[in-house]
């Protein structure tokens, strides 16, 4: 096909765009959660990160990841994917995460949430 067949051929199908039906996609109800806690990142957490993606992000991280990895990953959510929140939420945010997630979390899991496989690692 030649390179001007070619641009009437794409013209052709941008122009019948406009008089195509619209879709109406229903995405499934959201199972994942954060496990609730007391500590003041919690809520920020919910309200921050469940705008862009799954609780299960947090949850397939290793669970052995230290307060730096969760600084890294809090961090490079705001830059550069551009994660609208104050820089005041990061310290509380990586606080829950770590030590609901990570590295420093308690030894006993009494609500049965380890990540993946929901044993204690």
């Amino acid at each position: 096909m030649t390179p001007s067949k070619c641009l009437a051929v794409f013209c052709l199908a941008l122009a019948t765009l406009d008089n195509a039906p619209a879709q109406d996609i229903r995405l499934p109800q959201e199972t994942a959660r954060y496990t609730p806690s007391e500590l003041p990142g919690y809520p920020l957490v919910e309200r921050n990160c469940l705008i862009c993606h799954s609780a299960h992000y947090v949850q397939y991280q290793p669970p052995s990841s230290p307060r730096e990895y969760w600084d890294k990953i809090v961090k490079k959510m705001k830059h550069p994917f551009g994660a609208f929140f104050p820089d005041e939420d990061i310290a509380p945010m990586v606080d829950y995460l770590v030590k609901t997630y990570g590295a420093e979390r308690a030894r006993q899991d009494p609500q049965g949430v380890w990540p993946k496989t929901g044993q204690n690692p």
